[in-house]
């Protein structure tokens, strides 16, 4: 076969398949639209999914209906199964679906829309404004009390009720990293909040980028898989959680690493720890990956520092991690896998026998993951699999808990990770939908 019937042919499978840029744009449109209408229900209101806030989005309210379950849980399923075959469609294809451009407007677009409007979900913000309160205006250690002991303080009110007798169990580096905002006042520390999650989605994405280009990877479909992601959008940038700058700090580490720069990754994998201690997760397989004296080195330097810094601020309680995430580890949420699976075998709840089992097969899986690594596996694939199962072993699953996996995913060739990681976040909106199932009352 001449070159010329060769290429005949591929100009006639592009021209052929020209609805599929054309469904995507169509896709594209219902993202905007599902995110469009959970934000502007969400300001019209009271609503059992908007926390109780100072009115940030009062130019929006008017427009939609109260945001109700029912009224939530339509648009957010529209989305997710938009979002699932906008990838479907524009993964592995020779002609482009959709461009990088408008890839990235569509991905600014909604990050603009979501940044408008309320606090979406979770109370969360308010608590990292309360604990930077404590500390700038009040004098009082978050590590050592919790938002109670300010409950004069205009920003007491609007804290979760699980969370007003609990101190902190955030790293020292994002509680000082939070103080600047606390002399804003509470409206001024929101949008400051609002401001640091979008920047640091910001650059998680062009991270994700660049580290898919060093991959050979497909850089658009990786940042649309992040960027477009139903949780990250509506619960991650809407709630502004620090898990956004977790995500970035973890993705300036793998970009060091890529680039050969192992000490300076090694420390901000800690400097990422001290905002979250999540992320911790990734410098044994990048140690064992690179084999190289660099990552720990810079690991160490950056873990003195960080514990010289907290210290003055906060005394011997700023560098107890383990106390904090022993007392988190406690914790049980009703959306978690561990209390689905209690349910299904008949137990009323989860158990300290279960917290035990659970913490046994996350170490055996991590140490069997290192083991690959060890023998040649992907540490990028082996840290996402690991940020994976802490997601599926914790007791206390959150929605945004379940992107930490994602950007590193979407870096990977092993496909069983993006599949494992988005059917992970199937199953958690799935879990949500029985009020569409529950009676009109």
């Amino acid at each position: 076969m001449s070159v010329a019937t060769q290429s005949e042919r591929g100009v006639g499978r592009i021209r052929s398949e020209w609805w599929r840029p054309a469904l995507v744009s169509l896709l594209a449109l219902l993202l905007v639209i599902a995110t469009g209408e959970i934000v502007l229900d969400g300001a019209a209101g009271r609503s059992p999914l908007i926390p109780k806030s100072p009115a940030i989005a009062g130019w929006l309210q008017g427009i939609g209906e109260r945001l109700g379950y029912r009224v939530f849980l339509v648009p957010i399923l529209l989305f997710a199964a938009a979002y699932g075959a906008m990838l479907l469609l524009t993964r592995g294809v020779r002609a482009p679906a959709i461009s990088k451009r408008w890839a990235i407007v569509l991905i600014a677009a909604l990050h603009a829309i979501v940044f408008a409007g309320p606090i979406l979900i979770s109370t969360d913000v308010f608590s990292y404004i309360a604990y930077a309160r404590m500390g700038v205006e009040h004098g009082i250690n978050p590590y050592l009390h919790g938002p109670i002991a300010i409950s004069r303080d205009p920003i007491f009110q609007y804290v979760g009720h699980d969370w007003r007798h609990v101190a902190t169990a955030y790293g020292p580096l994002y509680t000082l990293l939070s103080y600047p905002f606390a002399p804003l006042g509470v409206k001024g520390a929101l949008w400051g909040m609002k401001i640091l999650a979008l920047l640091a989605s910001a650059g998680t994405l062009v991270l994700t980028w660049r580290c898919a280009r060093a991959r050979d990877l497909d850089p658009v479909w990786a940042i649309l898989a992040v960027g477009a992601n139903p949780l990250y959008i509506i619960y991650g940038v809407g709630g502004a959680h620090n898990d956004l700058l977790m995500l970035m700090l973890m993705m300036v580490a793998v970009s060091l690493t890529l680039r050969g720069r192992d000490a300076a990754a090694g420390a901000v994998v800690v400097a990422g720890a001290l905002v979250k201690a999540t992320v911790a997760a990734l410098l044994p397989f990048m140690i064992l990956s690179r084999r190289r004296l660099a990552p720990i080195l810079g690991a160490l330097a950056a873990l003195a520092a960080g514990a010289i810094v907290a210290y003055a601020a906060f005394g011997v309680h700023g560098i107890d991690v383990v106390a904090a995430l022993n007392r988190d580890a406690a914790f049980v949420s009703t959306d978690s896998f561990a209390t689905e699976i209690a349910h299904l075998f008949g137990k009323p709840g989860v158990f300290p026998i279960d917290h035990d089992l659970l913490k046994a097969s996350l170490v055996l899986i991590a140490l069997h993951l290192m083991w690959r690594t060890w023998r040649g596996y992907d540490w990028i694939a082996a840290s996402g699999w690991t940020l994976l199962a802490i997601s599926v072993t914790s007791t206390w699953l959150l929605a945004w808990y379940i992107l930490w996996p994602l950007p590193l995913a979407v870096l990977t060739r092993d496909r069983r990770l993006v599949v494992a990681t988005l059917a992970l976040q199937a199953l958690f909106l799935l879990h949500q939908t029985s009020p569409l199932f529950a009676p009109v009352q």
